[in-house]
């Protein structure tokens, strides 16, 4: 596959270097030994594995699903091969500290690299990245022997990571979680129970998986208040490698429409199959503070959720590419105004239905890098500004805009993979050509990490009005600096519409819990999630053309038609929705389920 249909690095460049100055960050002490060169050089360096070693084989893992063969998991060996090359590049470490082998690279930086990979081949980039999110959890909430035993090897690329958070009765309701941990005298614990849904759960690509499990200890508090969670290894460690068994045991694999070269697994712990030191149980260690677990997990979590919608947006953004390549070369029809029917046909992006639906596609796709790269910079600032306060407004920010950052990009990444088909035709959903596959595997995103209905709920429930509604508050200031800063230039319109959106999602958010009545406040939650969602980008590409400024080329000046395209077509749809809102209507929330 080219490298211009699996992503834009002119977009990327734009994004990192014109608009958020990523080399800024370079006179902070962390970073200090990068420069602008050496960020680039990993972008590269990202670019060409990806495309050189992960997009070959995206199709054959797509068609030749993980299966089981004498109780192990058998993918396309390219995927292994692929995942050795990603290790010994030193992309696993790349946020990581120096002292850890890592390359200590800001996360902005390093999410513009790993959205390279989940553009050419999204299952095989799943299991490294999930590595990534585990390794960064257990720096921040391990010990510092947990650091040493598994965080090393998983930086070295030798080791793999999972998160085992939901169950088969339980599924997004962890408060209802089974899997319990029995202390033992030597400080361990014996976990058993079932987990599904685990991503990268069983596979042969690593000497060892590690496993963060959520469990209960008994005797701890009922609902969520009593969820621990726990390192626990497929293999116990030994010295340097691994050693015994541990009790943990694949007991089938799910089959899922897209994402189909990652294993996704049910695992059995303490099963009794595998019994080290003589007696069942999978062994596990505390990680953090006992009954303290799913605090801990919302480190990986929140990381993943960003994940997520990087890789929705790439999923969306290559097939936004691979359309416009084909729009460009396909030759069908005549222009409405051509009377010569012996006129040879023209290429479809002439027509104007065709460009409609590839400005949409880029204002979804451009929008959402920059809403991604946006929370990947905030994740920066909370970690290395300098004050306090900047990185306390960092964190309250990136709070608030976390569901949006999962949500927006799974739903509108979508719907360029589902305009991607649409400008293909015929051929569009069929195998003969690859978008196809990209809504397959695109189409997992709205349920990944949680829902587009639990974000809703946390948007609404929790980040809007926590503090106070100080995220909303700091929100509503930041895109007001944009605002009044675009007011004496020509986008000084875009800038009076965002204004308005952003007004009216504060009287909405008021009205909505001022109701005293919070079923009726949180029933619409997903509209209100994609409401203050769409006016978020029309904030990023008020921000992108800005900096666009009147710089001549195709590229700046398709920067601008996808701004006025996201304020003509998009920005208007939140009227409607934040009018429903206002009302507090309760047609979903009084429907029987009788009548449904």
């Amino acid at each position: 596959m080219r490298e211009s249909l699996v992503l834009s690095r002119r977009d990327l460049d734009f994004l990192l270097h014109e608009w958020l100055q990523v080399e800024q960050l370079t006179k902070r002490e962390r970073f200090a030994a990068h420069d602008r060169a050496t960020f680039d050089a990993v972008v590269d360096l990202a670019a060409e594995i990806a495309v050189e070693h992960f997009a070959p084989h995206n199709r054959a893992a797509d068609e030749h699903e993980p299966h089981v063969v004498d109780g192990k998991v058998v993918l396309v060996p390219e995927v292994a091969a692929a995942l050795k090359v990603f290790g010994e590049a030193g992309l696993v470490a790349g946020t990581l500290p120096e002292e850890l082998g890592g390359l200590q690279l800001p996360q902005v930086v390093s999410k513009a690299a790993t959205v390279w990979f989940q553009a050419a081949n999204v299952g095989s980039s799943a299991y490294p990245f999930l590595t990534m999110a585990n390794a960064h959890l257990l720096l921040a909430h391990g010990s510092q022997e947990q650091v040493d035993t598994y965080v090393r090897p998983m930086a070295e690329g030798r080791w793999f990571g999972t998160m085992a958070l939901s169950e088969p009765q339980a599924g997004s309701s962890l408060a209802d979680i089974t899997t319990r941990a029995e202390r033992q005298d030597d400080g361990s614990f014996r976990l058993t129970g079932t987990k599904m849904w685990i991503s990268g759960g069983d596979h042969e690509l690593s000497e060892n998986i590690v496993h963060l499990v959520l469990a209960k200890v008994p005797g701890g508090p009922a609902g969520v208040k009593g969820i621990s969670l726990f390192v626990v290894p497929k293999f116990l460690p030994e010295g340097d490698g691994v050693g015994e068994r541990n009790d943990v045991v694949l007991a089938g694999l799910n089959h899922k429409m897209g994402y189909r070269g990652t294993t996704n697994t049910l695992l059995n712990f303490g099963e009794g199959v595998h019994t080290p030191g003589g007696r069942a149980g999978a062994v596990g260690w505390l990680v953090g503070e006992e009954n303290r677990g799913l605090a801990a997990m919302f480190h990986m979590m929140n990381e993943a959720r960003v994940g997520v919608g990087l890789g929705a947006t790439a999923l969306g953004y290559t097939g936004y590419l691979h359309a416009l390549d084909y729009a460009r070369t396909r030759t069908q029809g005549r222009p409405p105004a051509g009377k010569d029917p012996l006129a040879p046909p023209v290429p479809i992006i002439e027509h104007s239905d065709v460009k409609r639906m590839l400005l949409a596609a880029k204002s979804y796709v451009e929008g959402g890098l920059a809403l991604g790269l946006y929370c990947a910079k905030l994740v920066d600032e909370e970690q290395t500004a300098e004050t306090a306060e900047e990185r306390a407004a960092a964190h309250t920010l990136l709070e608030v805009l976390t569901p949006i950052a999962k949500s927006w990009p799974s739903q509108w990444g979508l719907a360029a993979n589902d305009l991607a088909i649409q400008v293909h035709g015929g051929y569009g959903y069929t195998r003969d050509f690859p978008v196809e596959q990209f809504y397959r595997d695109n189409r997992l995103n709205p349920i990944h990490e949680g829902t587009v209905g639990i974000q809703g709920l946390d948007l609404l429930g929790r980040k809007v009005v926590a503090g106070g509604g100080e995220g909303l508050r700091l929100l509503a200031e930041t895109i007001g600096a944009t605002t009044a800063r675009a007011a004496s230039t020509e986008w000084a319109d875009l800038a009076a519409d965002v204004d308005a959106a952003v007004a009216r999602v504060g009287e909405v958010t008021a009205t909505l819990w001022g109701a005293g009545d919070p079923d009726a406040t949180l029933a619409n939650a997903t509209v209100y999630l994609e409401a203050v969602g769409h006016v978020v980008v029309a904030w990023l590409w008020l921000e992108q053309v800005l900096v666009a400024g009147d710089g001549e080329g195709a590229f700046y000046a398709g920067k601008r038609a996808a701004a006025r395209y996201f304020q003509r077509y998009e920005l208007p749809r939140t009227g409607p929705q934040l009018d429903l809102l206002a009302s507090l209507d309760r047609t979903t929330l009084d429907a029987d389920p009788d009548w449904l």
